[in-house]
């Protein structure tokens, strides 16, 4: 045969191509040729995953499961439910399905757009599962997903098979070779990686689920009105904007309590609410399952909500605050105290975010202060109370967690270092750790030693709001069940990366999610 000229290559790469996109479906397409194939009595095997990157673990998989029937059916998991963090997935599902049905083992791809395979395997309806062996261990599996899969294979009579094909680390090779983190990130988790193992990180997490938690603090309703700038108005300086759309969100001590609930074995909420405009329904809709609500209600206030007006890529244009004021005036007060006094002794951690809104008085710091045995502290400045709110108003903490403007203005400092502040505050008021969180560059711990530096963990960022909160319920969850303070600060560090990707409070960080993360940044 002839060589091929320059421009057959090409053209031959392109035919390989169409064919490879000419095994992929849509998910209801392919349940319907599925369905055909069984009719003409042929086994049908079904490999499911995300396959970010391609290796020869996942070929000898796929090749073995080829073995066990007459035709391979491969989903691949849609982009907006990888669930491995920030940055991932570093391929999107077009590639990686055009990736797969580029093997000559397999015969149809298409993607999935659900968390699971359950719903795969009620529309196709396999002879067999196979999943690597990895999975063979349920108790491994951090999102509970491989118990539903069996279940569903299984009541569509087919059976579940575990290959003992050579197995690699999508991302493992990702993280080294991929770029996914910048050097100084890589390094951090090199060191953290040399002490603490994946598994050990992963049970001293589960290990937080017996705590109580007690959270105490100003409830807020927080509003996005989604708008699209139109440009300066035709007579003034003022900027237009064209209405899209609004939503809700429970944000404040609830999205922390929230936060929380997600590790610990359970968390009661303590705030407060206005006897006008409480929205009261909506904010119990939007608790927790093990959040139990104690809500004290002041008559003659209206509940705090903050209404952002937001713009292109959730650029905030401004803010309205509608309500709040002090809720913890006279007998409201005294109850919330009578409640404290009755019930602090109770719970294994306090947790305080202090918005500054008028929940938390005086009183109710000084029982904290005194009677609380574990207390996290947060003082926040907002618009609502910028130059006055510190969180110097508390005489003693075990652990505070603030951003840089907060802790300069605790110390009334604005020049020094961050880790000379830190220590400073951190002695002053007894604590164990002070955490500084800093946006991009990450966050300082100072813990009376030599101090612990966090890079940032977050490679994409959809909406800061909130992200401070998901540091503070988780590092003081942490700290609280006696993990170490590196342990600690890592994982605060590795939840707020994740809550960057979440629009305001919508959803809080879940435990499936973090322990996903935590497990590909320590692989």
């Amino acid at each position: 045969m002839a060589p091929l000229g320059p421009s057959a290559l090409p053209a031959e790469a392109e035919d390989r191509r169409a064919d490879a996109r000419r095994k992929i479906y849509p998910l209801g397409e392919l349940a319907r040729v599925a369905r055909a194939l069984r009719a003409r009595g042929l086994r049908l095997v079904l490999c499911h995953g995300t396959f970010d990157l391609l290796h020869i673990g996942h070929i000898r998989h796929l090749q073995r499961a080829r073995r066990e029937g007459d035709v391979l059916l491969v989903t691949v998991t849609a982009d907006a439910h990888v669930n491995k963090g920030p940055g991932r997935p570093v391929f999107t599902e077009g590639l990686r399905a055009e990736n797969l049905a580029a093997l000559e083992c397999v015969d149809y791809v298409a993607v999935n757009h659900a968390p699971t395979a359950v719903n795969v395997i009620e529309a196709l309806r396999p002879h067999v599962y196979a999943k690597g062996s990895d999975y063979r261990d349920a108790a491994r599996d951090v999102t509970g997903a491989i118990v539903q899969e069996r279940a569903a294979v299984e009541a569509a009579g087919g059976r579940i098979l575990f290959t003992d094909e050579l197995t690699s680390s999508s991302t493992r090779l990702l993280n080294e070779h991929f770029g996914v983190f910048e050097p100084r990130v890589r390094a951090y988790l090199d060191r953290l990686r040399a002490r603490h193992e994946p598994e050990a990180v992963d049970r001293a997490l589960e290990g937080l689920r017996g705590l109580r938690v007690l959270v105490v603090g100003d409830c807020i309703v927080d509003e996005y009105h989604y708008t699209t700038p139109l440009g300066q108005t035709g007579k003034g300086y003022a900027l237009a904007v064209r209405y899209e759309g609004e939503e809700r969100f429970a944000g404040g001590a609830v999205a922390v309590a929230n936060h929380l609930a997600e590790l610990a074995g359970s968390v009661t909420l303590v705030t407060g609410l206005g006897g006008r405009d409480s929205h009261e329904a909506f904010l119990r809709a939007s608790l927790g399952e093990r959040v139990e609500p104690v809500f004290f209600v002041h008559p003659e206030r209206a509940t705090l909500v903050k209404r952002r007006y937001v713009g292109e890529d959730l650029g905030k244009l401004f803010e309205v605050y509608l309500g709040g004021g002090p809720l913890t005036e006279g007998a409201v007060g005294r109850a919330v105290a009578a409640w404290l006094e009755r019930h602090l002794a109770g719970y294994d951690a306090v947790v305080v975010p202090d918005f500054g809104n008028g929940f938390v008085n005086p009183q109710m710091v000084a029982l904290l202060c005194e009677r609380a045995p574990f207390l996290a502290v947060n003082a926040q400045l907002n618009s609502g109370n910028r130059g006055f709110h510190a969180v110097t108003r508390y005489r003693r903490a075990d652990f505070v967690a603030l951003n840089e403007p907060e802790l300069r203005l605790a110390c009334a400092d604005p020049a020094s270092p961050v880790e000379t502040l830190a220590e400073s505050l951190r002695r002053r008021l007894g604590a164990r750790q002070v955490a500084v969180t800093r946006g991009a560059r990450g966050l300082w711990m100072a813990d009376g030693g030599e101090g612990l530096a966090v890079p940032a963990l977050a490679t994409q960022v959809v909406d800061r709001i909130g992200a401070g909160d998901a540091f503070l319920a988780v590092a003081s969850l942490a700290l609280a069940g006696g993990l170490p303070a590196e342990l600690a600060a890592f994982l605060g560090a590795a939840a707020a990366a994740l809550d960057v990707q979440i629009v305001c409070n919508r959803e809080p960080v879940r435990r499936a999610a973090l322990r996903k993360f935590v497990g590909t940044l320590l692989k």
